[in-house]
C-alpha cells in the first residue's frame, strides 16, 4: 500500500506586507504650446519630402513626356479628303516620340529615386 502524504500545515504562507499611505496624487501637466514635431521641422529644417534637384528633374520629365506626345500627334493635312500614308508612318511618330516619352518616365524614376544630398551641418 502506498502512503499518503500529509499536507504541510506547519508553514504559513507568505504574504507582502503593503505599506500603508494615503491615496496616490498624479500631478497634472500643462499641455504643450508647440508640438515636438513642429520644433523638430523648424530644427532639422525637414518639410519637403523631395531636395530642390528632385522637383527639376520631375518637371523636366513631364515636360519631355508631353512634349514627346505633341511630336506624336503631328501635324494635320491641308486636305482631309487626302490619306498621307508617309506622314502618318514618318520616323517621327514611330521612333522619335515614344523615345521621348520613355525618356521622360525614366527621368521621373530617377528624380524619385535620387536621394536628396546631405547638408554639411547635418
Amino acid at each position: 500500500m502506498a502512503q499518503k502524504r500529509k499536507p504541510n500545515i506547519s508553514q504559513k504562507p507568505i504574504v507582502a506586507e503593503t505599506p500603508k499611505s494615503g491615496p496616490v496624487v498624479v500631478p497634472k501637466t500643462e499641455p504643450a504650446k508647440y508640438s515636438r514635431t513642429k520644433q523638430v521641422v523648424k530644427e532639422k529644417g525637414i518639410g519637403l519630402l523631395f531636395d530642390k534637384y528632385n522637383y527639376f528633374l520631375m518637371i523636366g520629365g513631364v515636360v519631355l513626356i508631353i512634349l514627346g506626345m505633341v511630336v506624336m500627334a503631328g501635324g494635320g493635312s491641308t486636305d482631309p479628303k487626302v490619306f498621307n500614308g508617309a506622314e502618318l508612318f514618318s520616323a517621327q511618330r514611330l521612333t522619335v516620340a515614344p523615345i521621348m516619352i520613355l525618356l521622360g518616365f525614366a527621368i521621373e524614376v530617377v528624380a524619385i529615386m535620387l536621394k536628396p544630398k546631405q547638408k554639411a551641418g547635418a
